[in-house]
């Protein structure tokens, strides 16, 4: 696949160490975005071309994943982006919170290359088949 089609994630993480793990792990298959702070994540995310996957720390300096999400999820540009939270939160709480707020899913650190892997191809391509079942739902009408 060439770099103009590969699939977009967007990395959100203050912690450089932790962007560069990701950006290792997922560069070769996917085209990598990366805001170290809440408000460049939402100003990224909001700017074409957009991330057809965001990955989102949940504890940040600036503002927590959670209010990301929250304004992600009102903005009518970036609420059907899929945000995934990586976090070493996995506390059922948190997890609620998340899915709440519209999360489709949680990576807990320390991470596994293969698990993320695999479960950012499903989402992708359960993202995909979305995207193709409302343009035919559209199309027919």
């Amino acid at each position: 696949m060439s770099q103009e089609t590969k699939h977009i994630i967007l990395v959100v993480d203050d912690e450089p160490t932790n962007v560069a793990i990701l950006n290792a792990m997922l560069n070769t298959q996917y085209k990598i975005k990366v805001a170290l702070c809440g408000k460049d994540a939402i100003k990224i995310a909001s700017t074409a071309p957009y991330p057809d996957l965001i990955l989102l720390d949940v504890v940040m300096d600036d503002m927590d994943g959670f209010e990301v999400c929250k304004i992600l999820k009102q903005q009518s540009i970036t609420s059907d982006i899929p945000v995934v939270f990586v976090t070493a939160l996995s506390d059922v709480k948190t997890n609620r919170k998340g899915i709440e707020l519209g999360a489709v899913d949680f990576f807990s650190k320390p991470f596994s290359a293969p698990i993320i892997q695999k479960r950012i191809e499903n989402h992708l391509k359960l993202i995909q088949q979305t995207r193709q079942i409302a343009m035919m739902n559209s199309s027919g009408s």
